[in-house]
């Protein structure tokens, strides 16, 4: 594993599940989704640039080389085949793996999904406008000329949630990295086709919500209609009541762990 990555979670008790952060996160958005219960404990291992992983060279950004990092802790822990899963960007890299080191994961978990198959998803490009933004103006230049443009009315008026999530990555260091990140990822896609992810045959968990231009629940329902051996749980989205949406997104991650881990 390059040692520049910080792997969230160790050896710990209980039975290990891959749990992987969105764009721009890290381990805290995926411990706060995670169950606490002894039986399970959660492995996230923070993609390159994102909270106490360095970032390397940003011209390797992409779900394939986080996919491809993932793989190899995996490997080296000697912990195949698990659950693994994520939220967004994490959902991806975990779809990515499903198709392309199906002995990895024996259980897969989607949660939020932002990507069905093709790159550059007309959901994201909120997020890449804001890395171009980065990427030629001051924090504070690049914030005042987002929140003045269209993409930040609308989303104000459709996904206020959104658009504070997307807000806060004007704050976030180091900028260079955030913009490369914003700028690269949201144009990347899962890297499979439609055939790849219809042939898989292990138990799938989608988690969606409404209220979500980020991750929208028409994503969700694409996926399950493609993975036939998928459950889609729709919880109370984010905005709406957090700490609702927090508990049953414990609560249905509990339960498919239960199930299959």
């Amino acid at each position: 594993m390059n040692p520049y990555l910080n792997l969230v979670g160790g050896n710990a008790g209980g039975k290990a599940v891959v749990f992987q952060h969105g764009l721009c996160g890290s381990a805290a958005q995926t411990a706060e989704a995670f169950p606490d219960d002894p039986r399970f404990h959660m492995l996230t291992l923070e993609c390159r640039g994102h909270g106490g992983s360095g970032a390397g060279p940003l011209n390797a950004f992409s779900i394939n080389t986080f996919a491809n990092d993932i793989a190899e802790m995996v490997e080296a822990q000697n912990l195949a085949p698990l659950i693994i899963g994520g939220i967004s960007m994490g959902a991806a890299i975990s779809l990515h793996l499903a198709v392309h080191e199906p002995h990895l994961v024996k259980a897969l978990v989607i949660a939020r999904p932002a990507w069905l198959i093709e790159n550059n998803p007309d959901n994201m490009k909120p997020n890449a406008e804001i890395g171009e933004l980065l990427a030629s103006h001051s924090a504070a230049e690049a914030k005042a000329l987002f929140l003045g443009g269209e993409t930040a009315r609308r989303l104000a008026r459709s996904s206020p949630d959104n658009l504070a999530s997307l807000t806060s990555f004007f704050a976030r260091e180091p900028l260079e990295v955030t913009s490369a990140l914003l700028s690269t990822i949201s144009r990347d896609g899962p890297g499979v086709t439609e055939q790849q992810v219809r042939a898989l045959r292990i138990p799938t968990l989608i988690i969606a919500t409404a209220q979500d231009a980020i991750h929208p629940l028409s994503h969700a329902l694409a996926l399950h209609r493609m993975i036939g051996h998928s459950r889609l749980v729709e919880i109370t989205p984010k905005g709406v009541d957090k700490a609702r949406y927090v508990s049953e997104f414990q609560s249905t991650l509990l339960k498919f762990f239960e199930d299959h881990a």
